[in-house]
């Protein structure tokens, strides 16, 4: 048996790892206590690099258009951060007068509804007499009801209390957190093939070379997959929520800017977005028209199917390189799993282990010299 140095490091290294292993799983509870104080600590850290990682996709567009050299980074960072803000102010601009609008409909309908209220009232009037004559039926010890009831309208208080502390601490900390992670962002963004060429130092001194191709070949793969599917995201988006504004004027429906943008906006949020935004869409429409609304349903309906079967597979699927059928258990796993955050983030994840798992089995099938007819043919 060759036991030199090498081997015998390898050796113990496995063996360090199955001891760890082990006494992870012993501890399972205290490991995950572990690595929840970690991300709890390392979050905005997180959070920055995931902003980072999001405005560097139009950026690199941005920088690429750009002229010189010493200014076109700082440059194109400023411009990328003007333009995010211009589509969310955009976008407010619109929704904001909609909601208004709709609003004051609703405000402009409480008299009658009051009105009809009013005139449902009077007509349990006659109901009265019979209504008291079966609670002087009923045996009732009034002041232990109303000391029950005080008991909990008390416990209900105090925890109203202490969840609105709660509450403003936990506005207070994500706030403090984004900021910290925006700061993180810019950071980042400005130098960031620096940071990578670090990076590549430190995995070309810590595993052998081979590996660290490897690695660093799965990082360009998982890291062009994401950017790809960012823009597809948005391009869908941006496609649904034009669909739905333009037919939303040509059949006459009332808030048709308002909803096409609010559609696009909830489309960020894979497959299960935009029926969001039908419900709020609907809502708005039934406050004016109820039929109308009807009628808007059965035209979210018509374009989901467009946009389920044609649009997002193509659009999204190809992006990433993930067949539609994968697509749907990607969003379906990540949302059962994190989320809406999820979501967002297993379609990407899924398509590089996709990419990966389908270059290792036409590997496994090079080198086992199978021929190509007995895995082709149905």
């Amino acid at each position: 048996m060759n036991w030199n140095r090498e081997g015998f490091r390898q050796r113990l290294a496995v063996v360090c790892g199955g001891v760890a292993f082990f006494c992870a799983l012993q501890n399972f509870p205290l490991v995950l206590g572990a690595v929840g104080w970690g991300l709890g600590v390392l979050s905005p850290f997180l959070l920055g690099g995931a902003i980072a990682f999001v405005l560097n996709v139009p950026m690199r567009v941005i920088e690429n258009h750009l002229p010189g050299r010493r200014l076109r980074r700082p440059l194109a960072l400023v411009l990328t951060l003007a333009a995010v803000l211009g589509v969310l102010a955009l976008a407010f601009c619109v929704i904001g007068p909609g909601i208004g609008e709709a609003l004051g409909s609703i405000s402009g309908q409480i008299p009658a509804a009051v009105r009809r209220l009013e005139k449902q009232l009077q007509e349990l009037e006659r109901f009265l007499p019979q209504l008291q004559m079966y609670a002087e039926s009923l045996e009732i010890d009034w002041n232990a009801l109303t000391r029950r009831v005080m008991s909990v309208m008390q416990s209900w208080g105090s925890g109203l209390l202490s969840s609105g502390g709660g509450l403003i601490g936990g506005v207070v900390s994500g706030l403090s957190k984004f900021v910290i992670g925006l700061i993180f962002a810019f950071y980042v963004l400005l130098q960031k093939e620096k940071l990578s060429r670090q990076a590549r130092q430190i995995f070309y001194a810590l595993l052998p070379e081979r590996w660290a191709d490897e690695t660093l070949s799965v990082i360009r793969l998982a890291g062009r997959t994401f950017s790809s599917f960012l823009s597809g995201q948005c391009v869908e988006a941006v496609i649904l929520g034009t669909l739905f504004a333009v037919s939303m004027t040509l059949f006459r429906l009332p808030y048709a800017l308002l909803i096409g943008v609010l559609i696009a906006l909830t489309a960020l949020i894979p497959i299960v977005g935009a029926f969001i935004g039908c419900m709020v869409g609907a809502l708005l429409i039934a406050v004016t028209n109820p039929w109308q609304a009807l009628w808007f349903v059965v035209l979210f309906l018509v374009l989901q199917q467009i946009e389920g079967n044609l649009i997002y597979p193509h659009v999204v699927g190809s992006s990433v390189g993930l067949p539609s059928i994968w697509v749907l258990a990607a969003v379906t796993l990540g949302g059962k799993l994190m989320g809406i955050a999820g979501m967002l983030f297993f379609i990407p994840l899924c398509s590089v282990l996709y990419a990966l798992f389908r270059s290792y089995v036409k590997k496994r099938l090079r080198e086992r010299s199978v021929p190509p007819q007995k895995w082709q043919t149905p």
